[in-house]
């Protein structure tokens, strides 16, 4: 009898044929092309024009970009949430409700089946890539467990549902798949986020766990107190693990605390990229070796370097023009409605055949109050790198801008960061504090300008936090587990002031 492995491992050999033969850009065309058709009578596709549009050139020149509140407040807040025609053909049948790292306001994200479907094709070049790396793997023979939000949904009208993404795509998952599927449906959808782990971590070392997943921090956190919790580590609660798949923050801060956590193992490590907006890219090869874009997964995507974002006419890359190194703001337009629309992150190419990107960070959490220019990515390498000098690990950390005020013309930047095994001497903290800031010298030019003599910056303060600082806050903010994000970057003064002050409030 043929096993699940087996079919997985054929259907895989066929995917990596098809993919090594991909002419990426054409796949992308073709994709767009597709988009427009089905999107032609709607009204956004009629105030368009997309029935004349024949080309990538044509659609840049006639679709400006968008954000999400431009399409909310021109097509999609008037008739919600019964959305029929606005954007897209039909009923949307389900919103991602999601607020953004930085804010707490919600925001309903248009999801359809064609994003499913995209989701699901992602989740097997997963597995295709996996077997490629592991050939022996028998993922599927036991779990998968998914440390998602809550699954269950709010009826927001007959047939129109909203709630985590974790919970819409969980009803996408095929019937074969569900057979594999952990946790069950009873306990993914307790909305209580301390209850569910606590549940789960009694429940799951019960289970033959193959494969778990989550955003990084909140996995990380998770496994770590099973392994404390049993003799042996996570090697003797989940013997069987084969792979952990992560995302959702940048990995580079706690790289270290997942070697050390799969000593013994051999648990493959891939990242995955997924947005309520579609499954953008999976990991192909090895850690921070870059993800390849879901070409062929019914998005399009666009490249705008950071530095045009808000210009009149900014430069509109997609794959037959994109470069190598350069910071893009990543646009898609995907089988939801949404086109030309400005996600909010940004990236660069490591590969264009094919197509491999490393996630960059924001656009909204690039740390610019004095001219530095840091992007995301510049800040968690320092960081990993300062970590690494001094032999410790990061558990998390949040950094935003202090101004000049009465009595101290220069600014800095202020570091709250939890380490792993509790706070460290003072005389640490500040070593920590200075390997950081020669690590962002080295990488910046314009911080290492502004930093130069102290003239214009101070150097930056850290706040060594006590262990649990970072739960302890993100409960207090309503924001614990699932798809919340510990903010790696603040430039809101009022979340800033609640951090910091909420540190001062426990350390003094």
């Amino acid at each position: 009898m043929i096993g699940p492995t087996s079919l997985l491992k054929f259907f895989s050999r066929r995917r990596l044929r098809r993919l090594a033969g991909e002419d990426s850009a054409a796949v992308q065309q073709r994709a767009l092309l597709a988009l427009l058709r089905r999107a032609a009578e709607t009204r956004f596709g009629q105030d368009h024009g997309f029935a004349a549009i024949d080309s990538v050139e044509t659609f840049q020149a006639k679709v400006p970009l968008r954000r999400f509140e431009d399409f909310w407040n021109g097509y999609w807040k008037q008739d919600f949430p019964l959305l029929t025609g606005a954007s897209w053909p039909g009923q949307i049948p389900f919103f991602a409700k999601t607020s953004g790292t930085t804010s707490g306001t919600s925001k309903y994200i248009p999801v359809t089946e064609g994003i499913l479907d995209g989701n699901r094709r992602a989740i097997l070049d997963l597995m295709a890539f996996h077997l490629a790396a592991k050939p022996d793997s028998r993922v599927l023979g036991g779990h998968t467990f998914m440390l998602g939000g809550s699954t269950s949904l709010e009826a927001l009208a007959p047939g129109v549902s909203a709630g985590d993404m974790s919970g819409i795509s969980a009803l996408g998952v095929p019937r074969w798949a569900k057979l594999f599927y952990y946790p069950s449906l009873e306990i993914a959808q307790i909305p209580d986020w301390e209850r569910k782990m606590s549940i789960l971590a009694e429940d799951s070392p019960k289970r033959d766990i193959r494969m778990i997943g989550g955003t990084t921090s909140w996995l990380l956190l998770f496994l770590e107190n099973l392994a404390a919790a049993k003799p042996g580590g996570l090697a003797k609660v989940y013997p069987n693990l084969e792979m952990i798949v992560y995302g959702g923050v940048g990995f580079k801060p706690y790289h270290s605390q997942f070697e050390q956590l799969l000593k013994g193992m051999t648990a493959d490590l891939r990242e995955v990229y997924p947005a309520s907006e579609g499954f953008l890219a999976v990991a192909d090869r090895g850690v921070g070796e870059g993800l390849r874009l879901q070409c062929d997964g019914g998005l399009f995507f666009e490249f705008v370097p950071v530095e045009d974002l808000d210009k009149s006419n900014p430069r509109r890359h997609w794959l037959a023009t994109a470069e190598i190194g350069v910071n893009y703001a990543l646009v898609l337009s995907n089988p939801a409605g949404a086109f030309a629309y400005i996600l909010g992150d940004t990236l660069r190419f490591v590969s264009l055949a094919p197509p491999r990107i490393l996630i960059t960070g924001r656009t909204a959490t690039a740390l610019s109050a004095f001219g530095e220019h840091l992007i995301e990515d510049e800040i968690q390498t320092a960081v990993a790198e300062a970590a690494d000098a001094l032999s410790l690990a990061v558990q998390d950390f949040s950094v935003g801008p202090v101004f000049p005020h009465a009595g101290e013309p220069r600014g800095h930047h202020i570091y709250v960061v939890e380490f792993e095994g509790g706070q460290p001497e003072q005389v640490t903290t500040d070593a920590f504090a200075h390997a950081l800031d020669r690590a962002l010298c080295r990488l910046n030019d314009d911080y290492r300008d502004h930093r130069s003599g102290d003239l214009q910056m101070k150097s930056p303060e850290v706040l060594a936090a006590p262990p649990g600082h970072f739960f302890t806050w993100m409960k207090e903010r309503g924001k614990l587990g699932g798809q919340n994000k510990v903010p790696r970057v603040i430039n809101d003064p009022a979340l800033l002031d609640s951090l910091v002050a909420s540190f001062r409030r426990v350390v003094h």
